[in-house]
């Protein structure tokens, strides 16, 4: 009978997992877990958030490469800062913290040289590949997608990370904050001039128009907000003619004499 330190070869075996991959436990119990020596352990802590993880990535830097590498770095982070965990926060704020960092980083060096942001939504064949599938939007929003996600690029990157926390991924004002490591009244100050820039960039949206009609972004009083489809012009331009080589100011001569 083969002994607990011996594998079926006869040499020695490596240490049993701490934690059994069917055991209901805790997000912490995985990270400590992890830091006592247990391989499987932090693979199974990214597998239960890697989803919102890369949405918030994705979301966020509005580039599916970039938000992968960002990802990447962020992983790599916590898997080798995991032993400084304090445990003063949710082990998944201290994860999403670590990720928003990566994305800020990331941003704040692209900023020397901007790029549209061109996230694409491309269902992806694999559906185990890392961060999941991103939903594609429909058709018929697609553009409008593409012109709010560049919208949310022209944002500084603090102001950016708060509103896709806050507005797009839904997470209270008060979890955002311990994410962000700042007050919740920063929170809310930098989704709200977020809020007020976007509302500039995005006007003509609320009008269907390509832009805005006048200097205040709204319509013209008294204008719909579309043109209706005209039959021509209603009368003929000066000097063309009702006939083929002759003008209306020569026929009005004839006639009158």
């Amino acid at each position: 009978m083969t002994g607990r330190g011996a594998n079926a070869g006869g040499g020695p075996a490596g240490p049993p997992p701490l934690i059994a991959a069917d055991t209901a436990v805790t997000d912490a119990e995985l990270l400590s877990a992890h830091v006592a020596g247990d391989r499987d352990a932090f693979t199974e802590l990214f597998r239960r958030h890697r989803d919102r993880l890369w949405a918030v990535a994705v979301r966020t830097i509005g580039d599916r490469e970039e938000a992968a590498d960002a990802l990447q770095d962020a992983l790599l982070s916590a898997h080798r800062a995991a032993a400084r965990f304090r445990g003063d926060s949710a082990v998944t704020t201290w994860l999403h913290r670590i990720v928003v960092n990566a994305c800020l980083d990331r941003m704040r060096r692209r900023q020397a040289h901007p790029t549209v942001p061109l996230p694409d939504g491309n269902r992806s064949d694999d559906p185990t590949a890392t961060g999941g599938i991103e939903p594609a939007a429909p058709a018929p929003d697609h553009d409008t997608a593409l012109v709010v996600r560049q919208a949310l690029g022209q944002l500084p990157p603090e102001q950016r990370a708060a509103l896709i926390l806050v507005d797009v991924q839904g997470y209270p004002v008060a979890e955002v904050a311990r994410i962000l490591d700042v007050a919740e009244g920063t929170v809310k100050s930098r989704c709200a001039r977020g809020r007020a820039r976007l509302a500039v960039l995005l006007g003509h949206l609320r009008t269907g128009a390509d832009g805005p009609s006048d200097s205040t972004g709204g319509p013209r009083p008294g204008q719909p907000d579309v043109p209706g489809v005209t039959s021509g012009n209603p009368r003929a331009p000066e000097g063309v003619g009702s006939g083929p080589g002759r003008s209306r100011k020569h026929t009005d001569q004839r006639e009158n004499t």
